[in-house]
C-alpha cells in the first residue's frame, strides 16, 4: 500500500520489541548506591562512640559522644559514616559554645562528603590563655583541639581517616635510639610519672609529645623519631 506524505518529516522511530544486539548484551543493570546526604532519614538506632576529655583547666570532665550511620547495609558498598555529635558536661561555663559547635559538626556530616577537614580545623584552634599537657607529655593548644583529636581517633576507627604509619626505617632508627638512651639513663628517676619519656624531655614540635631529648648533639624525639640530624 502506498502512502502519500502531505507534511514535512520532522522526526521518525522504528517500532519494534527487539533492541540491537549490542544494546542487549553490553549493558550492565546499575547498582543504587546511597551516600551520605542532608536528607537522610535518622534510623531509631546509632552505633557510636564516647571520649572522655578531662583537662586541668575545669574541675568536670567532658564527654563526646560521636554516633554513626550504616549505609548500604549487607552490601560490598556498605560504609559507616559519622551522622552527630554531642558534648555533655556538668561544667556550664561552655554551654553556649559547646552546643553550637556540636550543631555545626552535626549538620557538617550529614551534608556529605569528605568531612575529615573538620578535624585539622579543630585541631588548629590555640587558646590565648594557654594550652595545657596531658597525660603522657601531649601538649593540646586548646579544649576545641582536643576535641578535634577525639573526632580524629573515632573516624580512624570506622575507617575515614588511614592513620600515619611509621616506614622500616624509622621503626629501626626509632628503636636503636631508645635503646641508646635506656642504655645511658638506668635510673628510672629520670623519667616521668607515666614512666614513657625523661622528665625534662622538651617538646617535639612534631607529635606535640615531650619527648625531645639530646643525643649525640643533636635533637631527636623518641615518640615519633623526628629528628634533625636524619
Amino acid at each position: 500500500m502506498v502512502h502519500k506524505i502531505a507534511k514535512k518529516i520532522v522526526s521518525y522511530k522504528v517500532i519494534g520489541n527487539e533492541l540491537p544486539p549490542e544494546i542487549t548484551h553490553t549493558e550492565e543493570p546499575k547498582v543504587d548506591v546511597e551516600s551520605m546526604h542532608e536528607n537522610l532519614e535518622r534510623p531509631e538506632i546509632l552505633m557510636g562512640s564516647t571520649f572522655k576529655i578531662k583537662t586541668p583547666q575545669s574541675e568536670h570532665a567532658l564527654y563526646i559522644t560521636i554516633n554513626d550511620v550504616i549505609l548500604n547495609a549487607d552490601t560490598e558498598y556498605e560504609e559507616r559514616r559519622p551522622y552527630e555529635v554531642f558534648i555533655n558536661s556538668k561544667n556550664m561555663e561552655h554551654f553556649q559554645w559547646v552546643l553550637a559547635l556540636t550543631r555545626v559538626i552535626s549538620a557538617v556530616f550529614r551534608k556529605g562528603g569528605d568531612a575529615c577537614f573538620l578535624v585539622e580545623e579543630l585541631k588548629a584552634v590555640f587558646d590565648p590563655q594557654g594550652g595545657y599537657f596531658k597525660k603522657g607529655g601531649v601538649f593540646m593548644p586548646s579544649l576545641v583541639a582536643e576535641i578535634g583529636y577525639a573526632i580524629e581517633a573515632h573516624l580512624k576507627e570506622i575507617g575515614m581517616i588511614k592513620p600515619a604509619e611509621m616506614d622500616d626505617h624509622q621503626k629501626k632508627f626509632l628503636a636503636a635510639k631508645r635503646k641508646e638512651f635506656d642504655a645511658l639513663h638506668s635510673d628510672t628517676s629520670t623519667l616521668d610519672e607515666e614512666g614513657d619519656f625523661p622528665a625534662k624531655a622538651l617538646l617535639c614540635g612534631k607529635c606535640q609529645t615531650k619527648a625531645l631529648v639530646l643525643m649525640d648533639g643533636c635533637m631527636t624525639c623518641l615518640n615519633c623519631g623526628d629528628s634533625k640530624c636524619s
